[in-house]
């Protein structure tokens, strides 16, 4: 294995090194992805973490410390446009969404091309890839200095809660990893908009940082569908899973009032009982949904840290971000895999 010296049984625990977003900080993060080993990096969506994408003994490393189930793909990140039109076949739909949305907040995913960088084991033994362009600039600069695709889940253990915050990778993966450039809080703060343009089609696979009235926009009709209709042990693209995003506490949705000891996670004001929670923290207060998708995984992160046993969420309206913040709150509630 070429990935984290410190995930093998024999290896000495080690901290994970702590990069600045300069220069010499993307030089370092590229080096050690050239490596094989494992980088956090911060995008505009959360902080993901980064292999080679071409070597699978990196991916292999990446999934390990993810713990992360082996037949969930990863989306490939690529610094340009051009590079990541090589990875996949890209008909006119698909070709129409990358010129409108990339770089941004959208991974596409299309058929593998016959050259493909994208090992077998980063995209699950399937003929399709996930490709995404970020649009951050410490991502893109890292990715340059990468030179190969880097596969990039969110940087934390699997169905745990997403990071927005370098302090929140090292909460979950210190020691498990090698290095995680420190950019600040992301400015999406949910993960990116998938869609697959497969066999004609073009269907939303999973809501987030580009909202659906925009893609349907940019291709000039409705979307052909929502939602995988694969078999749900074989997943198109990351983040499908019914219990994802999961904080320690148990997630209570569409609360009218706040019980005596729930911790509450508030969109718009205040609930009745919001007085006797453990912590009340409000996405925001003006009914914003940019604000409050920014805002959802940190909010997340210190509710759970309060140590109550559950977490009640306020109703979130499912229009525009709406619906991606929806989707993350879903999967945090779902039941949990024994």
């Amino acid at each position: 294995m070429t990935g984290a010296a410190s995930i093998g049984a024999d290896a000495a625990w080690r901290p994970t090194e702590r990069l600045r977003p300069d220069a010499a900080g993307i030089a370092r993060a590229g080096a050690l992805l050239r490596a094989g080993r494992l980088v956090a990096l911060p995008t505009e969506t959360v902080y993901g973490l980064g292999a080679d994408g071409r070597d699978a003994a990196a991916v292999a490393s990446l999934y390990a410390a993810k713990e992360r189930p082996r037949f969930n793909p990863l989306i490939a990140h690529l610094p340009d446009a051009e590079a990541a039109l090589r990875e996949g076949a890209f008909g006119p739909d698909a070709r129409r969404l990358a010129a409108a949305f990339w770089p941004g907040a959208l991974t596409l995913v299309v058929p593998a091309a016959a050259g493909s960088r994208v090992c077998d084991l980063a995209r699950a033994g399937l003929p399709s890839v996930a490709l995404r362009v970020p649009s951050h600039p410490v991502a893109r600069a890292i990715l340059a200095a990468a030179g190969t695709p880097v596969v990039a889940p969110s940087a934390n253990r699997s169905g745990r809660i997403s990071p927005t915050r370098a302090d929140h990778v090292l909460a979950d993966l210190d020691g498990r990893i090698d290095a995680v450039v420190d950019g600040g809080p992301t400015a999406v703060g949910i993960e990116s908009t998938i869609v697959a343009c497969l066999d004609g089609r073009v269907r939303l696979l999973r809501p987030g940082g580009v909202a659906r009235d925009a893609i349907e926009a940019a291709l000039g009709r409705a979307l052909d569908g929502t939602g995988p209709a694969e078999d749900p042990a074989a997943p198109l693209a990351p983040g499908l899973l019914a219990s994802h995003y999961a904080p320690r506490a148990a997630v209570r949705l569409d609360a009218a009032a706040i019980r005596p000891g729930e911790a509450a996670l508030l969109f718009g004001g205040p609930l009745p009982g919001v007085e006797a929670a453990a912590l009340a923290l409000d996405l925001s207060p003006t009914g914003d949904l940019a604000e409050a998708a920014q805002a959802l995984f940190a909010h997340l992160h210190r509710l759970d840290a309060s140590g109550a046993a559950t977490i009640a969420v306020a109703p979130i309206p499912r229009r525009g971000l709406g619906e991606g913040i929806a989707d993350r709150l879903e999967r945090a509630a779902a039941d949990r895999p024994s």
